[in-house]
């Protein structure tokens, strides 16, 4: 539900934050920061500023108190774990502080530059599950390989997802070194080893569970949500000859494993209210989803009415001063299954999901050409080459590229809100 902290003419005393595009008073995303010489603690992004959450907590009173308390330490799995309720409530407190000019002498100590801070992983990720939720990516890379089947048949039936590997997970920043790996081209008789000739990027949004549930106890449909603290970005980096070799019949490993990268900036679903939607309607003749997966107050707003956009920055794009080119830009109501039935369908057989663990939406892809969410969709499985606009093409990255993907949620009535950036550059293999 929206409140009062969601008012568009709301303004804060943190000039910054009146212009911002991503971190309006509106938004106030909860993530982990270290201050010059500092240790890493939970931080609010307020404008260009970042304010420190535990230090204010003598400021607050009640459970906004008890949630400022726990996310002093260097990371939010006890924060995220408290609830959903609890989120709320330090969100209508850090709003009242950033909002009251009478308060801004006692909160304006722990402010602190966000250029001059350095920005973590928000959580410590027990467990990562990428889904497959993306049907117009799934239509277009199932085209490639099986033209005339390119949906398995249990596609519209069961939400489809792997196990990714939790450890390799980085915040946005820093390099992605290009993996070696076993691949076997169509024309040889046998594997051999090399770095990927086909690194490609894919775009995604993550899902960060809040409280979890205990083993052997599914969470139903109806309460799906209230398990789910918050949103950010996510990059499934991807080695597709890697992939093509050793996913049958045990689906992706080696070509996933490497490095996923996830924004810093965790957006609650308070933060998101406005911005829900209603998911959208099947094609006809598609099945209805089980009942177990089935909320009718979930399919009325279960969907996120958020803009994805893909920047890449080539080596002579930065050597030339040039901005990022622009690849492709697309929604995240291209999920065929809302989050919540994620999240559902993921507990149903009695998982334990725990605070701080990671669901990956998959790739989504828009149903426009320049909407794909990755090189495999944008080159045609690399038959085509990309146009980036200065006279370079790409079939897939190459060394040095740095992609850089954003996403916002824009709505009448309501101000915008992002998420900054999901960013990274590819180095080469060792």
């Amino acid at each position: 539900m929206t409140d009062h902290t969601h008012d568009p003419h709301a303004q804060s005393w943190v000039e910054s934050a009146n212009k911002h595009p991503d971190f309006p008073v509106q938004n106030l995303p909860l993530g982990v920061f270290s201050p010059p010489g500092g240790l890493p603690r939970g931080g609010v992004a307020i404008g260009n500023m970042v304010l420190d959450i535990a230090a204010i907590a003598p400021l607050l009173d009640g459970d906004a108190a008890e949630a400022a308390h726990v996310a002093g330490g260097p990371v939010l799995n006890p924060l995220l774990g408290s609830g959903n309720a609890a989120l709320h409530a330090l969100r209508l407190a850090l709003f009242d502080l950033l909002t009251d000019p009478a308060k801004e002498t006692s909160v304006r100590p722990h402010l602190h530059k966000a250029a001059d801070c350095t920005l973590h992983l928000p959580v410590e990720i027990g467990d990562y599950t990428d889904f497959y939720a993306g049907i117009n990516h799934a239509v277009n890379v199932g085209s490639i390989f099986r033209p005339d089947n390119p949906l398995l048949p249990n596609y519209k039936h069961v939400p489809i997802g792997y196990h990714g590997r939790a450890s390799s997970v980085r915040a946005s920043g820093g390099e992605v070194i290009r993996p070696n790996g076993q691949t076997k081209a169509p024309d040889t008789d046998a594997p051999s080893f090399a770095p990927t000739k086909r690194l490609d990027y894919e775009l995604e949004m993550a899902i960060w569970v809040g409280r979890g549930n205990d083993l052997g106890r599914p969470v139903p449909i109806s309460e799906a949500s209230e398990h789910i603290a918050g949103i950010s970005i996510l990059n499934d980096w991807s080695a597709r000859d890697i992939q093509a070799w050793e996913y049958q019949p045990l689906g992706p490993f080696l070509a996933k494993s490497f490095h996923s990268t996830v924004s810093p900036w965790i957006l609650t679903l308070d933060a998101l209210a406005p911005y829900r939607k209603a998911q959208p309607a099947r094609s006809g003749g598609d099945p209805e989803p089980l009942p177990y997966l089935l909320d009718p107050q979930d399919q009325e707003r279960g969907a996120f009415g958020l803009t994805m956009e893909v920047h890449i920055l080539t080596p002579k794009m930065r050597e030339q001063g040039q901005a990022p080119h622009r690849l492709s830009q697309g929604p995240m109501t291209a999920m065929y299954w809302t989050a919540a039935q994620l999240l559902a369908h993921h507990t149903s057989n009695g998982c334990n999901l725990r605070p701080g663990d990671l669901l990956g939406t998959g790739t989504l892809s828009g149903t426009e050409e320049d909407s794909r969410g990755s090189l495999l969709e944008l080159s045609g499985g690399g038959k085509e080459a990309v146009d980036l606009g200065n006279g370079e093409t790409r079939t897939f990255l190459e060394d040095g590229d740095e992609v850089i993907i954003t996403a916002f949620a824009e709505a009448p009535g309501h101000v915008r809100i992002g998420f900054g950036e999901c960013r990274a550059r590819i180095a080469p293999a060792p």
